[in-house]
């Protein structure tokens, strides 16, 4: 179970933090849950079941962990799926199961083919291109919060590491 203050990272927002955690009633069921917000949005409230098990929370990455993730940028990708459709299902499949590892490795992929497509001066598939924000914002945001550094200096490292391997 997570506490008050703690910094998560919850599957559809990215990075949150927990405000509080509070009894609410539905109907006529009354459970506990966590109360949190984006980090990137402190307007925008959510409130999450404790006992949730369609959502994924999980605890922000230790230091050494996160280092070691970043320097996972080194090594190649996942396979690129040349067919969008299988690509997209797949890619998408494995990011579901939560595994950063994993999960590194398609921003990985992705940011290479950004690479590639910026230099054949092509543009990436709408599909692609989601994915890449959406994992570039999840991973970039927990890598600076367990770094304790800047979205911005995380960006620049990850795309300097992977801008060297292209």
């Amino acid at each position: 179970m997570f506490n008050v203050g703690d910094l998560i990272i919850y599957s559809t927002h990215g990075l949150c933090k927990i405000d509080e955690i509070s009894e609410k009633t539905f109907g006529d069921v009354t459970k506990l849950y966590y109360i949190m917000h984006p980090v990137t949005d402190a307007n925008l409230t959510i409130s999450i079941p404790v006992d949730s098990e369609q959502a994924v929370m999980l605890s922000i990455l230790e230091k050494e962990d996160a280092k070691r993730l970043l320097q996972s940028f080194e090594e190649p990708g996942i396979e690129w799926i040349e067919d969008i459709k299988k690509r997209t299902k797949k890619y998408k499949s494995l990011i579901d199961k939560g595994d950063r590892k994993v999960i590194s490795q398609v921003l990985n992929t992705l940011m290479r083919k950004e690479i590639e497509a910026k230099v054949k001066n092509i543009r990436m598939s709408d599909q692609d291109r989601k994915l890449l924000t959406y994992l570039q914002n999840i991973m970039f945001e927990e890598l600076a919060a367990s770094l304790d550094t800047s979205y911005e200096d995380i960006s620049n490292k990850v795309t300097d590491i992977i801008s060297q391997k292209v």
